[in-house]
């Protein structure tokens, strides 16, 4: 896998990009805020609980950088843009964001997010760093309706109330994680809701709780579907009804011994030099070609390559962590990895960002990148991350003689999942025997 790498390796000598914060020699730098400390006495709120409107905020006529609460602010801006290598851009637009929200603050009082938002957002100021700023100050009310609750209630509606009592735990479970369980993905957690409900629609028409629902039922249901579709729906059904019986919701599980479809697994197939060659000619971000390698040598899903800290990586000992799990690292990931932490340290050199990969938005930030970026410099292009990291696996498969057990131990690979990988790679070696090829 590393000889079309090493192929493709060129030297990409672009000049550096200005760092945050630089200033050009001989400007005169802002000045330090002066050091503050919480107020430990002010005038206190004379009517609690009520929204403040900031909209109101005259930035001409209503700062007022005596107000304490404000001096404390500025202060902890300053050490906190230290800390995270903010640029004076985002330490101006963090300054004025705080005089507008705190030039009148007084003991007690709380700062709504919904407010600061309508007041920030039509002056282009971001809530962000203001909101890291106002965490630290321990005076922010997140009054935010988390995005899961709006599509819940919607997923919920106009079915019958003993059936989405269930289903809601259920869906909440699946999100939050439970005492027994492990939260599942948000994709999960949305491919289940979208199949669940129009089956549970149909359902809310005749019966009023799940424990009504019949074996017979769901395999009315099912009848329709064919393939994927079929069994996509049977795994959320199973997924529903073993919770509810799990938790004394249903007293049995009408989803019991049936079967799935039974269609026979597609054989995964391996790329095409040429395939990966493109690929590699595509990486075009500074960052990219660490991702190839990743996805290409480790066998990393994207999750788990945004997720890369800096305490995983080990150059002495060449030893990379991946998704919890120690991996030797071979001599073209240890390479392209101190190509990108000599740009990383040059291009952000004061981030506090504990993370791998960084971009210009999460430099300032603890945060990930998003999957969105994580994938950008893929888009379009015939072979992606994915696409790599199942090729690698499957690589395996074949090195080793279609071995399961050997994929679930180095990849971390569910059982079904080792199976299909081993059962492709034992038919792949197969047709190359029939051919009269090597082996």
């Amino acid at each position: 896998m590393q000889k079309w790498y090493t192929r493709s390796k060129r030297n990409r000598g672009a000049a550096a990009s200005p760092q945050p914060g630089q200033r050009k020699r001989g400007l005169q730098g802002k000045p330090t805020p002066a050091p503050a400390t919480r107020p430990t006495w002010g005038q206190q709120a004379l009517l609690t609980g009520l929204q403040r409107d900031y909209t109101r905020f005259n930035e001409a006529t209503d700062v007022d950088l005596s107000n304490p609460w404000l001096r404390w602010a500025r202060h902890l801006t300053y050490q906190i843009a230290e800390r995270r290598g903010w640029s004076q851009r985002v330490r101006h637009e963090v300054d004025r964001s705080l005089a507008i929200l705190l030039s009148t603050h007084v003991d007690g009082d709380k700062i709504a997010y919904t407010a600061m938002s309508s007041a920030l957002q039509p002056l282009r100021l971001s809530c962000d760093r203001a909101t890291d700023v106002l965490n630290e100050m321990g005076i922010l009310d997140d009054d935010r309706r988390p995005a899961f609750e709006d599509w819940l209630r919607w997923k919920l509606e106009d079915i019958a109330p003993g059936i989405a009592c269930g289903t809601e735990r259920w869906l909440r479970t699946l999100h939050d994680g439970g005492p027994r369980s492990r939260p599942r993905g948000i994709y999960t957690v949305w491919q289940y809701g979208r199949l669940a409900r129009p089956i549970l629609l149909a359902w809310s028409a005749g019966y009023g709780h799940l424990r009504e629902v019949t074996r017979q039922d769901v395999l009315e249901v099912l009848e329709p579907l064919h393939g994927s579709d079929r069994d996509l729906t049977l795994v959320a059904l199973r997924s529903l009804f073993q919770f509810c019986k799990n938790n004394g919701i249903v007293f049995r599980n009408p989803t019991a011994r049936i079967r799935g479809s039974n269609q026979q697994a597609k054989v995964i197939q391996p790329l095409r030099d040429d395939q990966v060659q493109r690929s590699v000619a595509g990486a075009g971000r500074p960052a990219d070609r660490l991702l190839v390698a990743l996805a290409a040598i480790h066998a990393a899903r994207s999750s788990a390559i945004r997720a890369l800290q800096l305490e995983d990586i080990d150059l002495g000992d060449r030893r990379l962590v991946i998704a919890g799990r120690s991996r030797p690292l071979d001599e073209l990931t240890h390479r392209l990895l101190v190509e990108w932490l000599d740009y990383r340290r040059t291009r952000w050199p004061n981030t506090a960002n504990p993370h791998v990969l960084i971009n210009q938005r999460t430099a300032f930030t603890l945060g990930q990148v998003s999957r969105f970026w994580l994938i950008a410099g893929f888009r379009g292009q015939e072979v992606t991350l994915d696409r790599l990291r199942v090729d690698r696996q499957l690589e395996e498969a074949i090195v080793h003689g279609a071995d399961p057990l050997h994929l679930a131990v180095v990849f971390d690979l569910a059982e079904q999942t080792a199976i299909h990988y081993a059962n492709s790679a034992r038919q792949l070696l197969e047709a190359e025997i029939e051919r009269g090829g090597p082996g």
